[in-house]
């Protein structure tokens, strides 16, 4: 019986420039435990376990739209996925990659993986809101979250290819993506499909749909949620809370969370739409949600990271803003100095809600 596929590290694969074999990695993964820094401790953690003869990896999920759980994932799914984003971005050994991504979420430790797969060189960076700043070297692979992508926009020059997940990219990102030479994508994943199943490519010739990575299709629940059928990176069907419209088996819009829905005096709201909508006004970071109101049930509410609001103004720009109704306008506007976040770098939602009620 040969060795499992998980123990097989590609030739090429480099880190911070060194060539490391399995053995070179399961000796690198012990010196980077014992390390000062917590983002090499974690890097450490990951290479250990990965290198182990255990087959399934014990992974956290982001916490972003609920608990945060500990799920299991095989080692073997996580191969499969690496060799798709291969495939799908053209990724060849050799071709270099930048982690700036936290270790302990999936986005960061598939990167690593991918690495190892594919034979990238992998460097990494401790996680910050402008990772570029101090790399010199240009890069054919990176990805981001959208907050580190909107301060590295004078950056992007030294990427080929972007990948920008854990949150919705904004059309005012979008729109500054489009005058860069960088080749840009949205993706869609989660935790339980081993990051992304599926991207949306927003500079070059944007698309307004996402496409399935290969070996993955897709279709919709009786809740006109989205259910992914991913044989190679996961035994079950996975059926989401995210509402879309369904193009065909290979490509789907997006339309928002279906445990978000608003219900205000029988008026069904999507907030991630109004958010949409509400993006060519704001500048900052913000969300909108439903609170507990004693009339309507829930109401509709605007929250905005920003030191000072000028609320009257903002509400007179939303009344005369096209495309939006009468009843996407929040009935109230909050702001937060700062936002707190998830392990992985999303708005805590749940949290800032909490703080609120």
């Amino acid at each position: 019986m040969g060795n499992p596929i998980w123990h097989n590290i590609h030739p090429d694969f480099k880190l911070n420039g060194t060539a490391y074999s399995r053995d070179g990695v399961r000796k690198l993964a012990n010196e980077l435990t014992m390390s000062t820094s917590h983002y090499e401790q974690t890097i450490g953690d990951f290479l250990k376990d990965w290198t182990s003869d255990e087959s399934v990896l014990n992974v956290q999920t982001s916490g972003s739209t609920g608990a945060s759980k500990t799920i299991q994932l095989k080692k073997e799914h996580m191969v499969n996925s690496a060799q798709a984003t291969g495939h799908y971005f053209e990724l060849r050994s050799k071709h270099s990659a930048l982690l700036c991504l936290p270790c302990t979420g999936i986005a960061g430790k598939m990167m690593l993986v991918r690495a190892m797969v594919l034979g990238l060189s992998l460097d990494y960076v401790e996680p910050s809101s402008t990772p570029l700043s101090a790399q010199e070297q240009d890069y054919d692979f990176v990805a981001m979250v959208p907050l580190q992508v909107q301060n590295s926009l004078d950056q992007l020059h030294k990427v080929k290819k972007l990948i920008i997940g854990g949150a919705a990219v904004d059309s005012n990102l979008r729109e500054k993506l489009l005058d860069l030479s960088v080749d840009a994508y949205e993706t869609y994943g989660m935790t339980e499909t081993i990051t992304h199943i599926a991207v949306k490519r927003i500079s070059g010739e944007p698309m307004d749909y996402f496409e399935t990575l290969p070996h993955v299709s897709v279709t919709q629940d009786e809740r006109e949620c989205l259910v992914i059928q991913a044989p190679k990176i996961s035994d079950e069907k996975v059926v989401t809370n995210d509402l879309v419209d369904i193009l065909d088996a290979h490509r789907f819009k997006w339309v928002g969370r279906y445990d978000s829905v608003v219900n205000s005096g029988g008026i069904k709201l999507i907030p991630e739409q109004i958010e949409k909508k509400l993006s060519s006004l704001i500048a900052a970071r913000f969300f909108v949600a439903g609170q507990p109101d004693a009339a309507l049930g829930q109401k509709l509410i605007l929250i905005i990271e920003a030191d000072s609001l000028d609320k009257d103004k903002l509400f007179q720009q939303m009344k005369r803003l096209s495309g939006l109704s009468k009843y996407e306008i929040p009935k109230q506007i909050y702001g937060l100095q700062r936002f707190p976040e998830t392990k992985t770098q999303k708005i805590d939602r749940k949290k800032i809600l909490e703080q609120l009620s």
